[in-house]
């Protein structure tokens, strides 16, 4: 197997080996880019199809990331043209992002990879969150709009978004933040006051309820990357009649988009 030069691949999995991706095989080859409990079920799904060869893509940003059932490449592809080199070399004909709704950066490269090689591309991802009877939400489109939201009386906010971004609620300092993560944060980053508590989903509704209850949480700040799994703490804040700060996606092009597993396989069975 010929690997890109220049890329970092970090704790690749014993099975990605030059039998993974043979030029014997009459398979076809996709890569996933991952990052997401859609992305860990494309995979179990593509490892048990016998017509397809497949490697899943994680960006490292978790020192522990959840296993997979195909080989994993973790790390960055250096940019458009290093995944453009990487689709080259290791003859990948088809490509799934399903990467988080919130991954930007990794979809437009995705985007722009995928016409330079000629190699079809397919968005899955989760349907967004939409408003329910008795939901509170102040609808905004990214960040720094959701820390304008918060106003300027001090509250007891959640921020239910990760550690990525939260450097720009330092702007606000008058309110008491719980951030919620999977890894540690850089402490420079984070607002004056503000508790860190460490977890992974999925959370349970009566869980949820509890943490903003003990909390005396006023307001939720939260992006909207839909799905089941992180639900329960919007649920969560409709029965406390708690107000929600929710986060718009970004743009996500013009590729072509699916919720559903089965039209993904059938992508890349075509």
């Amino acid at each position: 197997m010929t690997r890109a030069s220049g890329l970092t691949e970090i704790g690749v999995r014993d099975a990605l080996s030059a039998s993974v991706f043979s030029s014997a095989a009459p398979c076809r080859r996709a890569l996933v880019l991952g990052g997401s409990s859609e992305a860990r079920l494309l995979a179990t799904r593509i490892a048990a199809d016998p017509r397809l060869q497949g490697v899943i893509s994680l960006a490292g940003r978790t020192s522990a990331p959840l296993a997979h059932d195909l080989p994993t490449r973790i790390g960055g592809f250096n940019g458009v043209e290093g995944l453009t080199r990487y689709l080259l070399d290791e003859r990948i004909s088809h490509v799934v992002d399903a990467t988080h709704p919130f991954a930007a950066r990794i979809s437009a490269n995705a985007r722009a990879a995928c016409a330079a090689a000629c190699a079809p591309l397919l968005v899955l991802t989760r349907p967004p969150w939409v408003m329910a009877p008795g939901d509170r939400w102040i609808e905004v489109v990214d960040n720094a709009a959701a820390a304008r939201a918060l106003g300027d009386s001090p509250r007891r906010v959640f921020l239910a978004i990760g550690r990525q971004g939260v450097a720009d609620f330092r702007c606000a300092p008058q309110h008491d933040y719980v951030l919620r993560v999977i890894e540690p944060p850089n402490a420079g980053e984070l607002p004056p006051r503000c508790e860190v508590i460490f977890g992974r989903g999925p959370f349970a509704l009566n869980d949820e309820i509890a943490l903003m209850r003990d909390r005396g949480i006023e307001t939720v700040v939260t992006k909207n990357s839909g799905g089941a799994l992180a639900y329960a703490k919007i649920e969560a804040a409709r029965a406390l009649g708690l107000e929600v700060v929710m986060i718009a996606r970004p743009a996500s092009g013009d590729a072509a988009t699916t919720h559903d597993i089965d039209a993904a396989m059938a992508f890349l069975a075509s």
